[in-house]
């Protein structure tokens, strides 16, 4: 699935929530995600290379928690990531075949995530990272991309809706390397 996503950091996310509540947009509940993220060896930003991200998610304290493999590849010149998403169920196994196939770890971070499904394949999740600094919040907006649409066209949008809230502070890391 091909994606553009666009995330800064919030200087008041209670506003940032308040804005959308104004419009009759709200978060879902909160849920909790943990991602490790996994490298080739020899991996630079901006060479397209692979990333990988163990994710650990919990939408519910009273059910079990959901382990998933992300294989994430952002296309710097075009601006798209390519993103596939599969469900595990040994995540101790997962991590051993990872690094097996050469890839190493470079961060990890946890967050309570709420979101917005704007319809059309559009998302707005708001991040509380854990272990920052206080307040630290991100506001993330992503959109999948059909067949004819314009990665650059998506991008520009994405942006403008992030500066109709007032958030112009545009991040393009990993949490954990923010």
């Amino acid at each position: 699935m091909k994606q553009v996503i666009v995330k800064a950091k919030l200087k008041n996310p209670d506003d940032f929530e308040k804005k959308l509540a104004e419009i009759e947009l709200n978060f879902s509940p909160v849920y909790w995600q943990h991602d490790r993220v996994y490298v080739p060896r020899g991996f630079k930003h901006a060479t397209n290379l692979p990333r990988l991200t163990m994710r650990t998610e919990m939408r519910s304290v009273d059910e079990p928690a959901h382990y998933y493999l992300m294989l994430r590849r952002h296309i710097e010149d075009s601006g798209i990531d390519i993103v596939e998403k599969t469900t595990i169920t040994d995540y101790e196994n997962m991590v051993n075949i990872i690094l097996q196939l050469g890839f190493k770890p470079i961060g990890e971070a946890s967050r309570r995530r709420q979101e917005i499904n704007m319809g059309d394949d559009t998302y707005i999740y708001l991040d509380r990272v854990d272990g920052e600094e206080e307040n630290s919040a991100y506001a993330k907006i992503e959109t999948i991309l059909k067949d004819n649409d314009s990665a650059v066209e998506a991008l520009t949008d994405l942006k403008k809706t992030l500066a109709v809230f007032g958030e112009k502070d545009i991040v393009d890391m990993f949490y954990g390397e923010i």
